[in-house]
C-alpha cells in the first residue's frame, strides 16, 4: 500500500511535470518566434523534449502494470489471509480435540521441563495426586513417586533413548494412598529439534494387579480342577480302551463265529440246493426243503447280526455309483413274486417320472431297506396289497430329495408300540414271533442304515387297517448322459467252456460244492489247497479268474493276493470267496488287490455273475 502510495506521488508528480513541460513548450514556441535565428537549436531542444515526453509515457505505461500487479498482490493476500484464518481455526479446533483426547484419559499424563519441573496435566493427574493443578505447576514432579531416585532415573532414561514403556513405579496422593503405574514417557522437541522436555503417562495398574492376583488364584484353582480332569481322563482313557477292547472282541467274536457258522452252512445250504435238483421223491423234496429253508433262515439271521454290528461300529461302507432307480428296485422286486402269488397280493410299484433314470448313490443298501420293509409288508398282509411309493420332494442343482414309501393293507401297528418295533430283538408282542416268525432285527437295521444315509425312517399305521413306512434319501443327480449302466452278464454254458479257473480252498465241502457247480457248467477248474500252491500254479498254467478263500492253511488267500499284485505283477481278476463279512475284512480284501468278494453261503447265479462281471471287466 506504501508502494501504491508512492508510485501515486511518483505519477502526480510526473503529471505537474508535464504541465510545467508544455508550459515550456509553449514559451519556446513564442521564443522561436521571437528567436528565429534559435530555431535549430529550439527544433533540437523540441526533439529532446518529445523525447522525454515519450520515456514520461513510457513510465506511465509501466506505472500502471505496476498498479495492476498491485492489485492483483492485494486480491490474493485477502484469499492468504482468509486461508490463513481457517487454517488457523483448524489449528485451534485441533488443538482443543487433543486437548479433549488428553483429558479424557484416566491415566494422568504431565508435561515435564528439561529440569523436571511440570508444566502441563491433564485433570487425572489432579485426580490421582489429590492436589490442584496451580500448585502441581512448577513443582518438582518427582516429588509424588515413592521412590524418588528412581523416577530420576526413569526420566533420565527419557531424555537418553528418545522413549521408556512400562516402568513399574507408585504415586502417593497427598492423603498418603499409594497407586502402582506403569511410567511410559516421550520427549517432544521444537521445529528445530531441541528437546524442549517430557510427555509423562502413568498407567494405573491396580485393576490390572487385582486381575493378575485373581488369574493366579484361578490358575491355582485350574491346575488343581486339571489334576482332578487329567485323573478323570486317565479313568475315562482306560474305560474307552476298555470299551474299545471289547468292542475289538466283540467284532472279532462276530467275524470267527461268521466264519465258523458260514462254512458249513455253505455246504447244507448248497448241497440241499443240489439235492434238490435231482429225482427225489416228494417226501425226500419236502425235507430237504425244510432244511433249505431253516438254513436260509439262519443265514438271514447272521447277515442281520453282522449288519447291526457294522452299523454300531459305524464302519458300514456306503459307495456313490451310477445306478438306474427304478431298474434296481424293479428287479428286487422281483424276488417277491412267488410269495404275492401264494398270497393273492397285489404288488404295485408307483415311480415318479420327474425322478431321473440314473442317479449316484448305495443302491445295494438302497434295496436292503427296501427289501426289509417289503419283506415285512408281505408277511404281516394276508388280503389287498403291498404298494412301493418313489417321490421326488425337492431338488437343486447337485442333487435330489426322494421320497420312499412301503404301504400294506396288513394287521397293522399299535401308536403305542411305533418305538418299541425300532428297537433290537422286539416286536409289538410275542404272538408276532409265534405267528409270523421273524428276529426283531430287519426294521432296526433299516432304520440305522437310513440315519446313515442323512434320512428318518418313520411310520403311521392303525390296527387292522394296514402300515406306512417312509424315508427319505438324498442322491447325487446329473448323471443323464450315463445312457447305459454295465448289467452283470449271465454266462451261458457256450461261454463258460472257454474260462479257466483257479480255485483256492482248503476245505473239502466246498472243494466238492464248486466242484458241483462249475462241472454242471462245464467249466475248466483246477483247486489249490492253499496260497503256496497258488503261485505255484500260476507260474506253469495260465487262468482266467482266481476264486480265492481267505483262510488257507500254510499261506492265506490275503497273502497269496499281495504277491500275486505286487510281485507277479499279475492283474488276473481275483474274487475273494470268504466267510468273513465284517466292514474291516472288505476292507483289507481291496487292498490286498482282491477285486470283488462272494460270502459264503453263496448262490449259484451270485457265483456265475461276478465271475461274469470280473471277467468281462479284465
Amino acid at each position: 500500500n506504501k508502494e501504491l502510495a508512492f508510485q501515486n506521488d511518483e505519477k502526480e508528480k510526473r503529471a505537474a511535470e508535464l504541465v510545467i513541460a508544455n508550459k515550456e513548450l509553449l514559451f519556446q514556441t513564442g521564443e522561436k518566434q521571437d528567436r528565429a535565428a534559435e530555431l535549430v537549436i529550439a527544433n533540437k531542444e523540441l526533439l529532446f523534449q518529445t523525447g522525454e515526453k515519450q520515456d514520461r509515457a513510457a513510465e506511465l505505461v509501466v506505472a500502471d502494470k505496476e498498479l495492476d500487479f498491485q492489485n492483483k498482490e492485494k486480491e490474493k493476500r485477502k484469499i492468504e489471509n482468509k486461508a490463513l484464518e481457517v487454517y488457523s481455526n483448524s489449528l485451534k479446533q485441533a488443538s482443543q480435540y487433543s486437548l479433549s483426547l488428553i483429558e479424557a484419559s484416566r491415566d494422568p499424563l504431565v508435561t515435564i521441563n528439561t529440569e523436571g519441573k511440570i508444566t502441563d496435566m491433564n485433570e487425572a493427574t489432579v485426580r490421582v495426586t489429590g492436589i490442584e493443578r496451580k500448585i502441581l505447576i512448577g513443582s518438582d514432579f518427582f516429588d509424588y513417586f515413592t521412590d524418588q531416585q528412581k523416577a530420576r532415573e526413569v526420566y533420565q532414561e527419557v531424555f537418553e533413548k528418545g522413549s521408556v514403556a512400562d516402568s513399574p513405579l507408585t504415586l502417593q496422593n497427598k492423603d498418603g494412598k499409594l497407586t502402582d503405574v506403569l511410567f511410559n514417557g516421550s520427549v517432544y522437541k521444537d521445529d528445530v529439534g531441541n528437546v524442549l522436555g517430557v510427555v509423562i503417562v502413568a498407567r494405573d495398574i491396580a485393576e490390572q494387579k487385582r486381575i493378575e492376583n485373581e488369574l493366579i488364584e484361578a490358575k491355582i484353582s485350574a491346575e488343581k480342577a486339571t489334576a482332578i480332569a487329567e485323573d478323570a481322563q486317565t479313568k475315562a482313557e482306560n474305560a474307552t480302551l476298555i470299551a474299545r477292547e471289547a468292542v475289538k472282541s466283540k467284532q472279532q467274536f462276530l467275524s470267527n463265529m461268521s466264519h465258523e457258522i458260514r462254512t458249513p452252512m455253505n455246504a447244507i445250504i448248497g448241497f440241499t440246493k443240489v439235492i434238490l435238483k435231482t429225482g427225489l421223491t416228494a417226501k425226500q423234496k419236502e425235507y430237504l426243503t425244510a432244511i433249505k429253508i431253516s438254513g436260509d433262515a439262519l443265514i438271514v439271521l447272521i447277515n442281520d447280526i453282522l449288519d447291526l454290528a457294522k452299523v454300531d461300529s459305524g464302519k458300514m461302507i456306503f459307495e456313490q455309483i451310477p445306478f438306474k432307480l427304478n431298474l434296481s428296485i424293479s428287479l428286487m422286486l422281483h424276488l417277491f413274486e412267488t410269495k404275492i402269488n401264494e398270497k393273492n397280493l397285489k404288488l404295485v410299484l408307483e415311480f415318479d417320472k420327474n425322478i431321473p433314470e440314473v442317479l449316484a448313490g448305495d443302491p445295494v443298501r438302497l434295496n436292503q431297506i427296501i427289501l426289509n420293509l417289503v419283506s415285512n409288508a408281505i408277511k404281516f398282509t394276508d388280503k389287498g396289497s403291498v404298494s412301493i411309493l418313489c417321490n421326488l420332494v425337492e431338488e437343486n442343482e447337485k442333487s435330489q430329495l426322494i421320497s420312499f414309501e412301503v404301504v400294506d393293507s396288513g394287521i397293522g401297528i399299535s401308536p403305542e408300540n411305533f418305538d418299541l418295533i425300532f428297537e433290537i430283538f422286539k416286536q409289538e408282542d410275542a404272538s408276532i414271533s409265534r405267528n409270523y416268525g421273524g428276529t426283531g432285527l430287519g426294521l432296526p437295521i433299516s432304520k440305522s442304515i437310513v440315519s446313515k444315509m442323512g434320512g428318518d425312517l418313520k411310520v403311521t399305521s392303525k390296527k387292522g387297517v394296514g402300515s406306512n413306512f417312509s424315508f427319505t434319501i438324498r442322491f447325487i443327480k446329473n448323471y443323464q448322459s450315463i445312457i447305459d449302466i454295465v448289467e452283470p452278464k449271465v454266462i451261458t454254458n457256450e461261454t463258460l467252456k472257454h474260462i479257466r479257473i483257479l480255485v483256492a480252498e482248503d476245505n473239502l465241502l466246498n472243494q466238492m460244492l464248486i466242484k458241483a457247480i462249475l462241472e454242471k457248467e462245464n467249466v475248466v477248474f483246477e483247486f489249490a489247497g492253499n496260497g503256496e500252491e497258488v503261485l505255484s500254479l500260476l507260474d506253469n498254467n495260465n487262468y482266467d479268474i482266481i476264486l480265492m478263500d481267505i483262510q488257507m492253511p500254510i499261506m492265506d488267500g490275503l497273502t497269496a493276493t499281495k504277491i500275486i499284485r505286487n510281485q507277479l505283477k499279475s492283474t488276473i481278476p481275483i474274487l475273494a470267496l470268504t466267510a468273513n463279512t465284517s466292514a474291516n475284512d472288505e476292507i483289507e480284501y481291496r487292498k490286498s488287490g482282491m477285486n470283488d468278494q462272494l460270502s459264503k453261503p453263496f448262490k449259484r447265479n451270485e457265483l456265475l455273475q461276478k465271475i461274469s462281471r470280473l471277467i468281462s471287466n479284465k
